[in-house]
């Protein structure tokens, strides 16, 4: 006990008494105003990280938004190349249609063009063959038959136009 005792009354002891009572004082209060700044800390990094939250979240949304966008529009995109595509068959098809029927309407009517050819070609023929038949003749009754055959030519003629006109 006298240790106590010299303890008690050694000067030292009380300095070093009153500087932990100085300190712990000291760290009582120093600690609420280290644990409050702490928390208002802890307060504004929760706040940043559920604003960083939300606008991560906004972004997600976002791109889910853009990437739905985008399908629709390439759906769209294909769709619109199908019915060119489709559009362009059946435009080929009714192309084949015309075609095939102005190359029928053409061949119709070359032929038509060559049967009337052919006939006033044949018609030609007739005309100029008649014409040397009938130069022909005169000629021959002109030159070759004497009058009485000729006479008796006119005659048969004459009495066989009523069979020939009816």
């Amino acid at each position: 006990m006298e240790f106590l005792h010299e303890l008690f009354e050694d000067s030292e002891f009380w300095v070093l008494v009153a500087f932990l009572i100085a300190v712990g004082f000291l760290i009582y209060k120093v600690r609420g105003m280290v644990t409050g700044g702490l928390d208002q800390r802890g307060a504004k990094i929760k706040a940043e990280i559920d604003e960083a939250s939300r606008l991560a979240e906004e972004a997600q949304q976002a791109l889910a938004r853009h990437q739905r966008r985008q399908r629709d529009a390439i759906q769209e995109a294909e769709a619109i190349i199908a019915q060119a595509r489709d559009e362009a068959l059946r435009a080929a098809e009714e192309a084949k249609r015309e075609l095939a029927a102005s190359l029928e309407r053409r061949k119709r009517m070359a032929v038509e063009k060559l049967a009337l050819d052919e006939q006033k070609a044949v018609q030609d023929v007739r005309n100029t063959a008649v014409d040397v038949a009938v130069a022909a003749v005169r000629h021959v009754l002109a030159h070759d038959l004497d009058a009485k055959r000729r006479a008796n030519l006119t005659d048969e003629a004459i009495a066989a136009l009523p069979e020939t006109l009816h």
